[in-house]
């Protein structure tokens, strides 16, 4: 498969000139797959949030390229606006984004940006709502008559009616309960497989990425440490615990476990991993039905 973005060598100066320059990325070459859902980690001020402000062309690069299809994203910098209808970002806390009148004119609002009929609007606003769990009888409703969970779909569902090729999102489940968690990433990993989107997750959950990412991105001082699979990526336990990041409890665990002499796989990093290899070495069969 080709890459859908691309960065090459992205780099970006604050105060640039001045004696208070520094860069929040520097040389950053990464290749993302179309249809891949990849994990981006790091400690806070890592360069997490401004490397992907650059994918959407919310930030313009001091140097370097990001390129879209294979196209450099400035390449015509009058159309950058199309390029972030293609590349969908969803802030941390998008809820305090939400201003319209309804629940569905706040989802309307990017698709009526993209010359639409009013047919196409309403049916990327239904199947939106759809895909964030939103029911029928709130379209109506103002957004801030919501729950806090609600307006994080309404919030959500906005970006996602405008059909992007890749959907970026910045910790999308701050501040909200247990099930409200995990139920925003249960509808993130249903888009995911039903449209084929690539999707770019920005976490400080390392179970969470874990549990949906198929390859990780770690970013540390405002470079790539590590780009690979998941299992490639947090098996080098040491290296992330060294630049302040933690593994998933449960890989700890296990990894305590090979120490002492039990014959289990240390490269679990999910609670329903977990569950299948402790029943695998308790020769209670593959653990499939954990």
């Amino acid at each position: 498969m080709s890459a859908v973005i691309e960065t090459r060598e992205l780099t970006y100066l604050y105060s640039q000139g001045t004696p208070f320059e520094k860069a929040a990325i520097d040389g950053l070459s990464v290749s993302i797959e179309a249809g891949d859902f990849v994990g981006v980690i790091g400690h806070t001020g890592s360069g997490k949030s401004t490397f992907i402000q650059h994918l959407n062309g919310l930030l313009r690069p001091t140097s370097g390229q990001v390129l879209l299809d294979g196209r450099d994203i400035w390449a015509e910098p009058k159309k950058i606006r199309r390029v972030r209808f293609e590349v969908g970002l969803v802030f941390q806390y998008p809820e305090y984004q939400l201003f319209e009148e309804t629940v569905e004119r706040d989802i309307a609002f990017g698709p009526s940006n993209m010359d639409l009929s009013a047919q196409e609007i309403a049916e990327r606003v239904r199947e939106a709502a759809a895909f964030v769990g939103l029911a029928p009888e709130v379209m109506g409703k103002s957004p801030f008559e919501l729950s806090g969970g609600q307006k994080r779909r309404v919030a959500i569902a906005g970006v996602l009616a405008m059909r992007p090729k890749v959907l970026i999102l910045d910790e999308p489940t701050a501040g909200l309960d247990p099930k409200g968690r995990d139920q925003i990433f249960h509808e993130i990993a249903q888009y995911h497989r039903q449209t084929g989107s690539t999707v770019l997750l920005v976490s400080h959950s390392m179970e969470d990425v874990a549990r949906y990412a198929r390859h990780v991105l770690v970013i540390n001082d405002a470079k790539k440490v590590a780009f690979g699979t998941v299992d490639e990526v947090f098996s080098r336990t040491d290296e992330l615990v060294s630049i302040g990041l933690a593994v998933p409890q449960v890989t700890k665990i296990f990894a305590a476990l090979r120490q002492r002499g039990f014959d289990v796989n240390p490269h679990v990093y999910t609670v329903e991993a977990a569950k299948r290899e402790l029943l695998r070495a308790l020769g209670r069969g593959d653990g499939r039905d954990a």
